[in-house]
C-alpha cells in the first residue's frame, strides 16, 4: 500500500492503524486513564474516537504542518490523503510559470531570481541512471532547469567547505572544553548534517542527546544563507524575491528546510524555499537527455567547478575532523586514516595513538540500527568515541531515500558501489585552500569567530515533548 506526496514523494509500508509505537511529534494533551491493553481507537465518519474505557470519547482534531510530519509516516494511514504543496515538483513548475510563490507565512511574493543549488549525491545518482560522466550530468541538469526558467544553477562546494571548517573548529573547542569539564556533555560530538537523524534525536531522546549534536549547519542551510544574503546583495535584490531550490538526496531535507530555525526574521524569508530530489519521475528523464548549460559562478573570481571531498560520500566529516584534530590537538600532521569495520560495514571506527596511548577514537554510524546502538552506549556511559559521523540512511547520503533506485537487472549493492566510486573520482576540494571561503569569512562574516559567523553557520535543536494524539490531517 502506498500514498504519494504530490507525485514526487512516496510513502510505503503504511498500516491502516496507528500503533502505540507510532507516536506523533505534535503534542496535544488529552486526559485519559491508563489501560493495560493500550488505547483502542475507532474511526468514525466524522472523526476518531477513544473507546478504551467502554465509552466513546471524540478525540481532538490536530492541524499538522509539513515540519511536524514529513519525516515520520507513523501517523499516516492508507485512508489519509496528504498533499504537500510547497515542497513538490508541481509547486516548482508553478513558480517557474508564474514567477510568484507563497511563503510559509502565507505571503505571496514576486520572484526576481530562481536559484537552483545542486548537491553532489543526487547529481551522481542521475549520472549513473543515464550513464553520464558527472560533469556532463551537471551540465544537462543545469540546462534542464534553465529551460524551465531558472536564472542560476549552482554547485554547493562552497557551502560544504564552510560546514566542514566550522565542524572541525567546533570539535577542537569541544575537546578542549571536555578536558576542563570532564563531567560535561561536550563529547562525543555527533554530526548534524542529516535531518533524519536530527529529527529522530529531537523526538526520541530529546534533552539527553541534543547537547552532543554539532551545532554546525548542514551544507544545504549554509547554502541557503549564502544565496539569501551574499547573492541577494550582489544582485541587488531583496532576499524574499529569491526563490531558492535545492536538489538533495533525501526527503528529510524538505523537513530541514521547513524548520522555523531556518526562517530569517531579519530577511523575512526561509533560507531554502523548496527541496526536490533526483527521484522525481519524468523530470529526471528529461534532465538526463536535454541540452547542456554551464553551472553558474556568481561569487567572483575563477569558477571552481564540481567538487567532492575526501572521505565518505556523505561529505567526509569524520575524515576531515579527525585529521584536523590530530594536528591541532596532538601535532600529528600525517595521522593515518585506517578504518576498521565493527559489527557491520555501516559502523566503522578509526583510532589515533600517540606514544602508545589512544588519544582519538572516531566512528561512522549509518542506519538506525547502528544509531540506536550508539545511543544506548551513550546512555550507559559506555561510548568510547570522541566524534561520530551519523547518517540515518544505510551507507549514508549516496544511498539516500530519494536517490534514483537501481534499474532492472541491477542490484542495489552494485549501484551503491558505482556511486561511491564516482564520488571518489570527483576532483577533491580542500576546504582550507578555498580562496572563496577565506574571502567569505573576511567580507561576509567579519571573521571566523564573529557573532555573525555563529549566527549564519550554526543552529540550535529542540527536544519535542510527546503525548497521546489523534490526527485528522487536512491540507
Amino acid at each position: 500500500m502506498a500514498s504519494r506526496f504530490s507525485g514526487a514523494l512516496q510513502l510505503t509500508d503504511l498500516d491502516d492503524f496507528i500503533t502505540p509505537s507510532q507516536e506523533c511529534i505534535k503534542p496535544v494533551k488529552i486526559e485519559k486513564q491508563k489501560t493495560k491493553t493500550g488505547a483502542k481507537i475507532k474511526i468514525g465518519a466524522d472523526g476518531y474516537f477513544d473507546v478504551s474505557n467502554g465509552r466513546q470519547q471524540k478525540l481532538q482534531k490536530v492541524e499538522i504542518t509539513l515540519a511536524d510530519c514529513l519525516a515520520c509516516s507513523g501517523c499516516i494511514t492508507s485512508a489519509e490523503s496528504v498533499l504537500v504543496t510547497r515542497q513538490s515538483q508541481e509547486e516548482l513548475l508553478r513558480v517557474f510559470s508564474e514567477r510568484k510563490y507563497t511563503d510559509t507565512k502565507g505571503v505571496t511574493r514576486d520572484v526576481s531570481l530562481i536559484v537552483i543549488s545542486l548537491s553532489p549525491q543526487p547529481l551522481l545518482s542521475l549520472a549513473a541512471r543515464y550513464k553520464l560522466p558527472a560533469d556532463d550530468a551537471a551540465g544537462r541538469l543545469a540546462g534542464y532547469f534553465k529551460s524551465l526558467g531558472a536564472d542560476l544553477v549552482l554547485d554547493m562546494t562552497v557551502a560544504e567547505d564552510l560546514s566542514l571548517l566550522e565542524a572541525q573548529q567546533e570539535f577542537v573547542q569541544r575537546f578542549r572544553n571536555q578536558q576542563l569539564e570532564p563531567g560535561a556533555s561536550h563529547l562525543p560530538m555527533l554530526a548534524s548534517s542529516c535531518p533524519g537523524w536530527v529529527c529522530y534525536a529531537e523526538k526520541t531522546h530529546g534533552s539527553f542527546i541534543l547537547p552532543y549534536i554539532s551545532s554546525t549547519k548542514s551544507p544545504q542551510q549554509i547554502m541557503g544563507s549564502l544565496v539569501k544574503e551574499v547573492l541577494a546583495k550582489n544582485r541587488e535584490v531583496n532576499a524574499g524575491e529569491i526563490y531558492h531550490v535545492t536538489v538533495m538526496p533525501c526527503y528529510d531535507k524538505k523537513l530541514e528546510a521547513s524548520r522555523e530555525d531556518f526562517y530569517s526574521d531579519m530577511l523575512n524569508c526561509h533560507d531554502v524555499d523548496c527541496v526536490i530530489t533526483a527521484n522525481a519521475g519524468r523530470g529526471g528523464a528529461r534532465a538526463g537527455r536535454g541540452p547542456a548549460a554551464p553551472l553558474d559562478w556568481p561569487w567572483g573570481g575563477p569558477p571552481a567547478g564540481l567538487r567532492g571531498h575526501a572521505g565518505s560520500g556523505s561529505g567526509g566529516y569524520a575524515d576531515h575532523i579527525f585529521l584536523y584534530a590530530a594536528e591541532q590537538l596532538f601535532g600529528e600532521s600525517k595521522a593515518p586514516l585506517v578504518y576498521k569495520n565493527l559489527r557491520n560495514p555501516d559502523f566503522r571506527e578509526v583510532v589515533l595513538e600517540k606514544d602508545g596511548v589512544e588519544v582519538l577514537r572516531f566512528a561512522i554510524a549509518n542506519g538506525f540500527r547502528n544509531i540506536q546502538n550508539l545511543v544506548q552506549k551513550l546512555k550507559r556511559a559506555k561510548s568510547p568515541y570522541h566524534y561520530v559521523e551519523v547518517m540515518a540512511c544505510p551507507s549514508g547520503c549516496l544511498n539516500g531515500g530519494a536517490q534514483v533506485r537501481a534499474a532492472a537487472g541491477e542490484s542495489a549493492r552494485d549501484l551503491l558501489a558505482h556511486l561511491e566510486a564516482a564520488y571518489a573520482q570527483l576532483p577533491v576540494s580542500i576546504p582550507e585552500d578555498n580562496q572563496l571561503v577565506r574571502r567569505l569569512y573576511s567580507e561576509w562574516l567579519h571573521g571566523r569567530d564573529s557573532d555573525k559567523a555563529k549566527a549564519m553557520l550554526h543552529t540550535t535543536y529542540h527536544a519535542v515533548e510527546k503525548s497521546d494524539v489523534a490526527l485528522n490531517i487536512k491540507w
